[in-house]
């Protein structure tokens, strides 16, 4: 192991999103199950609610998988979105009336109402992101999260490879786990490759408000950062106008940002939603987190193409970045995940 790793699983889960990790990751953490309603044969009725427009990287992943299982007839699929925090647990309530099996969605500021409704419409199964894990007292309560560290880390590495001022600007919403062990794997894979390199960390207190996040962005430029690590729509738009380069996160915007986003750290939500629904139709979806099959072994994240990057980054770079990555698949690499929050130096 290096300083990038742990010693061991146990001590990497410690936290209040810990994962309980098995060979095939498909034994997370499991509460209680429930048996829900009797379904007829064909898709399931998914419904899901956020609260910002799916473009929105985050969301966007989520709908983009749930579109997928709609394609192919797994689902019925309905979505709200810019569901203000406040109206949240009424559009809640009414999608678990109007007798939807799964509904799926994210809690982070809307937490205990959610639960409640939940424990409420105990026949229905909800899929929610969360940074709290699941409780025996509502059985029908999964969580998931974005576990992308080891795509992120991956990012990282190419990152550091890229630098010449050895000076990066990273742009977040909020210091919350889900921002701050991406930031902070990604840091560490920075370090593989430039060592010395100094970070400006800031958040901007939205998840989406790009005019904020660019003049973020614009500070960190005029501080010497070479490289931005882009959480939020706008910084990329700040590196292009400056002559700057870019990391992406959750999406890839390489084609958006053809000389400016070298690489992209994406989460692919298949697996998770994959997972719910084969529960829900064997009548066996119960209290899991689900936040595992985000990892990069279950096929939750990966790094993107580099497109127009293509043989400009160091050669040496990318061979640390093949060996790390076939490492983190077969389990002999552990990504620390480090849910504080990351500081400038």
């Amino acid at each position: 192991m290096t300083k990038s790793t742990t010693s061991s699983h146990a001590q990497l889960f410690k936290r209040r999103q810990i994962l309980a990790g098995t060979a095939a990751g498909a034994a997370a953490l499991a509460m209680p199950g429930f048996m829900g309603r009797a379904r007829a044969e064909g898709p399931l009725k998914v419904a899901a609610i956020y609260t910002v427009p799916v473009e929105q990287q985050w969301v966007s992943r989520i709908h983009k998988a749930a579109n997928a299982a709609a394609a192919r007839g797994d689902i019925e699929y309905v979505f709200s979105e810019n569901t203000s925090n406040n109206d949240y647990e009424r559009v809640m309530r009414e999608y678990s009336e109007a007798g939807h099996d799964l509904i799926i969605g994210e809690v982070f500021a809307v937490e205990d109402a959610a639960r409640q409704v939940a424990a409420d419409y105990p026949e229905t199964a909800y899929l929610m992101g969360s940074s709290f894990l699941p409780k025996d007292d509502v059985p029908n309560f999964a969580v998931f999260d974005n576990y992308i560290q080891d795509a992120s880390y991956l990012s990282g590495i190419i990152a550091g490879a890229m630098t010449k001022t050895n000076n990066m600007g990273m742009v977040g919403g909020f210091p919350i786990p889900e921002v701050n062990r991406l930031m902070h794997a990604f840091m560490a894979g920075v370090k593989e490759t430039a060592p010395e390199t100094k970070f400006q960390v800031a958040f901007i207190g939205s998840w989406f408000d790009p005019p904020k996040a660019k003049e973020t962005a614009f500070a960190q430029i005029d501080g010497g950062a070479d490289i931005l690590y882009a959480e939020r729509f706008g910084v990329s738009d700040a590196a292009k106008e400056k002559g700057v380069l870019a990391i992406g996160n959750v999406i890839d915007t390489q084609a958006d940002y053809p000389e400016t986003v070298v690489a992209s750290a994406l989460w692919h939500f298949e697996p998770t939603l994959d997972h719910a629904i084969e529960m829900v139709k064997a009548g066996t979806f119960k209290a899991e987190n689900y936040g595992v099959y985000s990892f990069m072994k279950e096929g939750g994240c990966s790094l993107a193409p580099l497109g127009t990057f293509e043989g400009k980054v160091p050669e040496a770079a990318m061979k640390l970045v093949k060996e790390r990555e076939a490492a983190i698949k077969d389990g002999s690499f552990v990504v620390e995940i480090n849910d504080e929050e990351p500081k400038s130096n």
